[in-house]
């Protein structure tokens, strides 16, 4: 985790862990995690609803999830969204990025899906997940009007898709 030698663990979990460094700076070590973009013949996004407990609330998201040990980032995106939405694609890496750099080091690769195909893993046992397809710009708008609660990754994914379907435009 930390190179640090004046660096106290304060909790050490599954998928995180607290460290307090230089008796000041509290850091959460997170497992990184990926999100995908998925587009449709039609150009809406694919998300998903689902409960979250950290906010007590339902969020729609792009499909995301944790990177397991011994996957890749790529690994990583194909088995979510065969989890969370019953497809396999091919996935190209838009961007990467740390979700909150000033105390934790999560960082989310976002994959754009393409050549989707029908072909579901089980989700995890904790999932309740409804497969929405939305137009990436209602997606945005409603975020912006707070409507619809996302994350950081939903919000990326729709700027991309967006930005996609601009440059499709004549």
């Amino acid at each position: 985790m930390s190179e640090n030698t004046d660096t106290q663990v304060i909790y050490r979990g599954h998928l995180l862990q607290l460290e307090v460094e230089a008796g000041k700076w509290e850091i959460v070590r997170h497992a990184n995690a990926v999100a995908v973009l998925a587009l449709d013949e039609q150009g809406r996004m694919l998300c998903v609803r689902q409960e979250r407990r950290a906010i007590g609330q339902a969020t729609v998201e792009a499909p995301a999830g944790l990177i397991d040990d011994g996957e890749t980032p790529e690994q990583a995106a194909v088995r979510e969204l065969q989890e969370e939405a019953g497809l396999k694609a091919d996935m190209t890496l838009l961007t990467r990025f740390y979700t909150s750099p000033g105390y934790c080091d999560e960082e989310i690769f976002l994959f754009q899906a393409s050549n989707l195909q029908e072909s579901r893993l089980p989700m995890d046992d904790d999932e309740d997940i409804e497969v929405l397809w939305l137009p990436p710009q209602q997606v945005l708008d409603e975020l912006k009007a707070g409507t619809l609660t996302g994350s950081a990754s939903t919000v990326t994914a729709a700027l991309y898709a967006v930005q996609l379907q601009q440059a499709k435009q004549p």
